[in-house]
């Protein structure tokens, strides 16, 4: 997708003015945030913000990041931009940072030290492009993880696993009690990251990282990937019941005990909370699926699209600045059930689960995501085969193997 059409007509209206007034200001902040647990997370963003005295105007856009990044991007572009709009760390906005639509944020990144707070660098580094900063990283999410509901497992007279090989043994046990195996969202973006979950957990992040950063078709096609493709098609028999769309309906799924299981990010943690469940109680989360106990340091950042508005960049500013305060990193993030990206906030009030991300992080066992490594244009590929692969079951591991291993080879 590229920008240049737009860059003439727009060179007017997005210049930005460095003047900044302090007069109170509505700003409008986009974002895909809409689930129990995401709402009462962006609760806190905007609380802290309306506490300078602006005033958050809330643009939640239904549906996923696949829904929400378009019209973001459209706006932006036909130039009508939001103050403040959310991107996942990594090449999202790449485009639109190479055609000189969001402002740069080196100035205030410099005065306020986000190097030295900001853990681990490479969150900020995903931020930077030509040695300028274009975004405020606000958490750490990551992929690694899978959700079991405890009530489940017992209804089903099987322990609760410790790792994927178990989670699957006990597949048929769950369908004799009824229950769906796992539970998966109908779209591509969820089908896809399972995927990924599934390779980072049996191969490890240096054979996931020689696929999607060295863009190795014969790794790609090779035997250590054919258990990834072997284990997503016990994956797509285990999901078959699971007929739901939404990522947090299948969370819900899990938290009613319908569901033994589900393969997602530590965004899930949110609806367990809002759902007043208990970590090692009622439900249970192995990070790495059990097998591989690492995770991406990717998440979430904000942009701050170019204006001609004083009051609006000022703005800006002021919530770049409360989005990184330690106070809104703390009451953001718990209940996000994501982690801080601060390395020097108190914690202590983490559940379980976010205990286990502190560690692996603490530990240094960290690895770059696709969101880092692809572009968009590659991710929708990867996003229409599997889509394909979960919906159709005459297509074989192989088969759906040596599609993946096409994309990669022309892999950008």
């Amino acid at each position: 997708m590229r920008f240049g059409f737009y860059r003439a007509a727009l060179a007017a209206s997005v210049a930005f003015c460095v003047s900044a007034p302090a007069s109170a200001t509505d700003l409008e902040v986009t974002h895909w945030w809409t689930s129990g647990g995401e709402a009462a997370a962006v609760a806190e963003f905007a609380k802290a913000f309306d506490a300078t005295g602006n005033k958050w105007v809330d643009g939640a856009i239904a549906g996923s990041g696949d829904t929400a990044r378009p019209i973001m991007i459209s706006r932006i572009t036909g130039g009508d931009p939001m103050g403040a709009t959310q991107f996942n760390h990594g090449r999202q906005a790449e485009e639109l940072v190479q055609e000189g639509l969001m402002r740069d944020l080196t100035d205030l990144a410099t005065k306020e030290e986000w190097a030295k707070l900001i853990n681990p660098p490479t969150l900020l580094q995903n931020c930077t492009l030509d040695g300028k900063i274009y975004c405020v990283p606000v958490n750490i999410h990551s992929w690694q993880w899978i959700w079991l509901s405890n009530k489940a497992f017992a209804d089903a007279g099987v322990p609760v696993p410790t790792n994927w090989d178990e989670f699957v043994a006990a597949a048929p046990a769950l369908e004799k009690a009824g229950k769906v195996p796992l539970a998966l969202g109908k779209q591509a973006w969820q089908e896809s990251g399972a995927l990924n979950v599934l390779m980072a957990a049996i191969v490890g992040p240096e054979t996931f990282l020689k696929v999607y950063k060295d863009k190795d078709e014969t790794v790609a096609a090779g035997a250590d990937i054919a258990k990834v493709f072997k284990a997503a098609d016990d994956a797509r028999k285990m999901a078959v019941n699971s007929n739901v769309q939404n990522w947090n309906e299948a969370t819900a799924m899990v938290i009613n005990g319908q569901a033994g299981g589900q393969i997602m990010g530590d965004w899930a943690q949110g609806e367990f909370q809002v759902a007043g469940q208990v970590a090692g109680k009622d439900y249970t989360c192995l990070p790495g699926l059990g097998l591989n106990a690492v995770i991406a340091t990717g998440g979430d950042a904000f942009y701050f699209p170019k204006v001609d508005n004083a009051d609006i960049s000022a703005a800006q500013e002021t919530l770049a600045h409360v989005m990184l305060s330690p106070e809104t990193q703390v009451a953001f993030n718990l209940k996000k059930g994501s982690l801080p990206v601060r390395g020097d906030v108190d914690l202590t009030a983490a559940n379980d689960c976010m205990k286990k991300g502190l560690e692996i992080l603490a530990a240094g066992k960290t690895m770059q995501w696709t969101d880092e490594l692809i572009s968009p244009d590659t991710t929708q590929q990867m996003n229409d085969l599997m889509a394909e692969f979960f919906s159709t079951p005459t297509i074989t591991p192989e088969d759906a193997q040596k599609r993946f291993a096409e994309i990669i080879a022309k892999a950008d």
